[in-house]
């Protein structure tokens, strides 16, 4: 019953407060933390190791294993202290690290600056705000790629931001929440298939392949459902779901995709360019009308609709497991 409350209290906390600048001003978010450890211990590694395929790959795995340890393992430590202290005191704590690893409002707040740059300034503003939440390039984008692009990743955000560190937070309170931030933030800074991280970064992306590969089914499936409650395209959003969710070199990124092209009536995915390079990609769901500014609200509502779903999920987890 902890867990039930710390898990609740974190995700109300999130809805709340998101992620405050004065707040990250006094204590550095975990995903901040965690980036910086990456960015030093990628150097450690690289310097040390020549640079073959073979050595890229086992830089990877050591990378990947050194992140997780000295992520989780001081977690571990703070909570069990906390909790030696007073138990009140380990459960105050767990609320805050689950809070901080939480992103429901931070992930509205983010698109919605692309929403109102687009509606109140010029397509340039949406290139800038939506530079800062995706990976592809934007200072080519049309208003329609703008929009594109702020949608997929509020689509596929709320798997990583949202039900996936529920769950691992259900299955292992605070530190597990750490441990799937720290695969997570790993997968998005070295996880790309570029030539600097084609090899180096293998480990690290098939992690965060297999940590999200339940989480990113169950995230489709409360998306499906939140549809039909939202007024959205329930129906449509299943049969696109069923027909495009491997339409992605990525086994998890088109199952929330799908869904949300399929209850919005929009094509999502498609061509794009990432460090300057296009990759060619399959486009998701069909084209029944031009995506517009409002489809970043809408792609919200089924967020927000979806978080909420996640969360009653793993409290009854909580509660009969």
């Amino acid at each position: 019953m902890d867990r039930c409350f710390i898990i609740g209290a974190a995700f109300i906390l999130d809805l709340i407060l998101g992620d405050p600048m004065w707040l990250c001003n006094i204590i550095s978010h975990p995903a901040i933390l965690i980036g910086k450890l990456i960015s030093k211990w990628e150097k450690i590694i690289r310097s040390l190791l020549p640079k073959t395929k073979k050595s890229e790959r086992f830089g990877g795995f050591l990378i990947v294993l050194a992140v997780i340890i000295i992520s989780v393992l001081p977690t571990i430590l703070v909570v069990y202290a906390a909790y030696k202290i007073n138990h009140y005191l380990g459960m105050a704590v767990e609320i805050f690290i689950c809070y901080e690893v939480l992103a429901v409002k931070s992930l509205k707040d983010e698109s919605m600056k692309v929403y109102y740059a687009l509606k109140n300034g010029t397509l340039d503003d949406g290139r800038r705000a939506v530079s800062y939440i995706v990976g592809r390039d934007t200072k080519d984008l049309t208003k329609e790629g703008v929009i594109k692009a702020a949608v997929e990743t509020v689509a596929e955000n709320t798997t990583d931001g949202v039900v996936s560190p529920l769950i691992f937070m259900a299955i292992g309170g605070a530190a597990g929440g750490i441990f799937y931030k720290a695969i997570n933030t790993m997968d998005s800074m070295i996880g790309y298939k570029n030539d600097k991280y084609m090899f180096f970064g293998t480990c690290a992306a098939r992690l965060d392949d297999i940590a999200n590969f339940v989480p990113s089914r169950i995230t489709a499936l409360l998306m499906i459902i939140s549809s039909f409650f939202l007024g959205f395209d329930g129906k449509n959003a299943f049969k696109i779901w069923i027909r495009d969710r491997l339409n992605h070199k990525s086994p998890n990124s088109a199952q929330t995709e799908a869904v949300c092209a399929g209850a919005l009536g929009v094509q999502l995915a498609g061509n794009a360019y990432y460090f300057g390079k296009l990759y060619e990609k399959p486009t998701i769901g069909d084209k029944k009308r031009e995506i517009e500014e409002e489809d970043i609200k809408n792609i919200n509502k089924i967020m927000y609709g979806s978080s909420i779903l996640a969360v009653i999920l793993c409290l009854i987890f909580c509660v009969f497991i």
